[in-house]
């Protein structure tokens, strides 16, 4: 999974596919900030 910024206001969401559109402002820009794991009981980013 990545974890995806909105360009705009930087809203973040966790997601293996690009957002197209944010929730928060209806912008329509992600840019990736890094992987993680997928990993639901650690957390960790890797």
């Amino acid at each position: 999974m990545a974890i995806w910024v909105c360009d705009n206001c930087g809203f973040t969401k966790e997601w293996r596919c690009k957002p197209k559109k944010c929730s928060s402002c209806e912008w329509m820009n992600f840019s990736k900030k890094e992987e993680s794991c997928g990993c639901v009981w650690c957390g960790c980013k890797k």
